[in-house]
């Protein structure tokens, strides 16, 4: 059984998808940018925009009564690599040991042009 997760505390989706899904023991986090849930802007620079994905997700996991030491992957795709240790530093800070499994992808281009753009899966079980 499939159940959507939806927050007015994280951004609404810009399409034709949901903020996550539970499907069994698992959550499927679609991918955070970091538009600011309460005034829908983009946030400003790697820094800004690196925290307010990890705010979004926080408020997702929350949603769906988790949190970030559920998270066994996440993916995150990065405009540039030269702010792979800019986020990687902020993205470790919200996170503790075991860590998940996780990919970084370099990509030409993301939503809104932001410069970072990370997903999640979730054991709920």
């Amino acid at each position: 059984m499939l159940k959507a997760i939806q927050t007015s505390n994280a951004p609404s989706a810009i399409g034709p998808y949901s903020q996550a899904i539970q499907a069994g023991d698992f959550l499927y986090v679609s991918g955070q940018i970091g538009i600011n849930p309460k005034t829908g802007e983009v946030v400003e620079g790697i820094e800004q925009q690196t925290k307010q994905v990890m705010e979004n997700i926080k408020a997702i996991l929350t949603e769906a009564n988790s949190d970030f030491s559920n998270v066994v992957k996440f993916t995150i795709y990065l405009k540039s690599m030269d702010h792979f240790a800019t986020v990687n530093e902020i993205y470790g800070g919200y996170l503790q040991q075991p860590y998940p499994a996780r990919a970084t992808i370099e990509v030409s281009r993301l939503p809104k042009d932001v410069l970072v753009e990370i997903d999640a899966v979730v054991y709920t079980g």
